[in-house]
């Protein structure tokens, strides 16, 4: 089979090589899957670099999220078990973690379903009690994490305030039902967020970036609001001020949803439940904004990594026509440019 490893840490666009190899053998509750999609996560990159929580011996193939079929046939939503990731045309996963694939979605946006979405319902509603009518601010909300956020929190019925960088980052964050949208480029959040509000600040803010963006947040919460902590795309680790959030009376919540794997793998299944519903009225369904053939996945990681794209990237290992949607009209080639 084909399948893109990495033999040494580094950027993503240098260090992973398309190889011939044999397709793996799963271990004792794991299975082998038919890889039908494989979406691009940011902790793709930080496996490529080394710098992921999770460090696979050399080589591995990455790939953290995919929609693959199994050998009777089902189609079903996984995490592939390193170091056999999805970047191949077969993967190997948990027997027991297997999620099935709705069927509103195609194979790439399936594939787009579970990380990020998972991550959204539970940093919204588990972690911050996200309620009908509050205001929800969602840092770099055109992009995979955030647009997942936007449309969790449309679908709870809040208001959506959406950062982005750049024109076309915000088009698409309009596009994707924010009721605002700011430019951090163009216009200073904290005011912004401000005027929109009342004065009051926003409710929950969800943030996968960290840095400015924290420091931002928390200047425009408002009172008993929480600002969710989902990650550090920026590079930077934000040291909050905890006499600022005793002072402001608001809340700092962290969220790694990997932990709910071993801690609490009945409510993975639930929140799966609960996406598919929403995914069958069309409340949500994931931003793809390329569909790229096998050939095209180091170029693609790469675009993530430098955080030029928006929404999510896909990988279809065996051609560039999802074969349960719709076909592939993007390349490899994304046009939308900006950080998210």
């Amino acid at each position: 089979m084909q399948a893109w490893q990495v033999h040494e840490n580094g950027e993503p666009g240098e260090v992973m090589r398309l190889v011939e190899m044999d397709r793996p053998h799963p271990g004792e509750g794991q299975v082998l899957l038919q890889v039908r999609a494989a979406n691009i996560n940011f902790p793709d990159a930080l496996l490529c670099r080394g710098q992921y929580q999770v460090r696979p011996e050399l080589p591995f193939t990455p790939g953290v999220e995919i929609c693959g079929e199994t050998e009777d046939g089902r189609r079903v939503i996984a995490n592939p078990v390193l170091p056999h990731g999805g970047f191949a045309e077969y993967a190997v996963a948990d027997a027991r973690a297997l999620l099935p694939a709705p069927d509103a979605l195609d194979d790439a946006e399936a594939a787009a379903l579970h990380i990020g979405y998972q991550t959204g319902w539970f940093g919204l509603h588990r972690r911050a009690h996200l309620q009908e009518g509050e205001t929800l601010l969602v840092h770099a909300a055109a992009g995979g994490v955030g647009s997942a956020a936007v449309q969790l929190g449309r679908a709870a019925g809040a208001r959506v305030i959406g950062v982005v960088g750049g024109a076309e980052k915000a088009r698409v964050a309009r596009e994707l039902g924010c009721d605002l949208v700011i430019d951090r480029h163009a216009e200073d959040i904290v005011g912004a967020v401000k005027e929109a509000t009342g004065g009051r600040g926003a409710d929950v803010i969800y943030d996968p970036v960290g840095g400015d963006a924290y420091a931002k947040s928390a200047k425009c919460v408002a009172f008993e609001g929480r600002i969710v902590v989902v990650g550090f795309a920026s590079g930077a680790i934000p040291s909050p001020s905890l006499n600022h959030a005793l002072v402001k009376n608001y809340s700092i919540v962290g969220l790694h949803w990997g932990l709910y794997n071993t801690k609490d793998p009945k409510a993975i299944a639930r929140c799966h439940e609960a996406l598919t519903e929403l995914a069958a009225k069309g409340a949500i369904k994931p931003l793809v904004s390329e569909r790229v053939p096998m050939g095209g996945a180091a170029a693609a990681v790469q675009r993530v990594a430098d955080g030029v794209t928006t929404g999510r990237v896909a990988v279809l290992p065996h051609g560039a026509t999802d074969t349960h949607g719709a076909t592939d009209t993007h390349g490899a080639t994304d046009t939308h440019g900006g950080a998210a």
